[in-house]
């Protein structure tokens, strides 16, 4: 007998006997439990951190090894063709991703990515001395660098700009007016290594 996370469907298609299947855990008592059959399925745990599916005829870590003393029965695992075997091991497995994908996918949908729009720096930035280089003055927006416009506030989109795509040149909004400033090797070459110069 085996405890996975194998899909309940999965044993059944192949007519596996499935003694339990349980959405989440219940440590130290039951929650909910339905009677079907001659085999008991726990359907609901009190405790969220997962499920699993106990298949009989399948011994893991648990070394359960007093039904493998019987002769196996055509409902356990272990008499089912190996590429049924490995479809119900890998079952689990890939519920999981399915629903870990979901999950991440429905919290962006809902939530989705917060940032700051260029647009919205109506205070303009503060360089530092590396900026400061680069002719970057308190109050100025950067708003593209190159060719490449910048609608998110994030310094570090600029850099990356700059150290991997070679780019040599920032424009910044200064006062109601775009500027275009030089980005020179040896500016480059300090970001790179991330080093400021004070």
């Amino acid at each position: 007998m085996c405890f996975t996370n194998s899909p309940f469907f999965l044993p059944q298609w192949f007519k596996t006997k499935v003694e339990k299947f349980y959405l989440f855990f219940d440590p130290w008592f039951e929650s909910f439990k339905r009677k079907r059959a001659n085999w008991n399925t726990h359907w609901i745990g009190w405790l969220p951190l997962g499920g699993y599916v106990k298949i009989a005829g399948m011994v893991d870590e648990s070394f359960d090894t007093e039904q493998m003393k019987e002769p196996p029965q055509p409902w356990e695992f272990r008499s089912k063709p190996a590429w049924q075997r490995l479809i119900i091991m890998i079952g689990g497995v890939t519920v999981n991703f399915i629903l870990g994908f979901f999950i991440y996918s429905m919290i962006f949908w809902t939530w989705g990515d917060k940032y700051l729009p260029t647009e919205n720096v109506t205070w303009g930035v503060q360089p530092d001395s590396i900026g400061q280089v680069i002719g970057i003055q308190p109050g100025d927006i950067v708003v593209a660098v190159d060719t490449y416009q910048l609608t998110r506030y994030n310094p570090a989109i600029a850099k990356t700009h700059i150290v991997i795509d070679g780019a040599r040149s920032l424009t910044v909004n200064r006062n109601g007016q775009p500027v275009k400033l030089s980005i020179s090797s040896e500016v480059a070459e300090f970001l790179s290594l991330n080093k400021t110069r004070t």
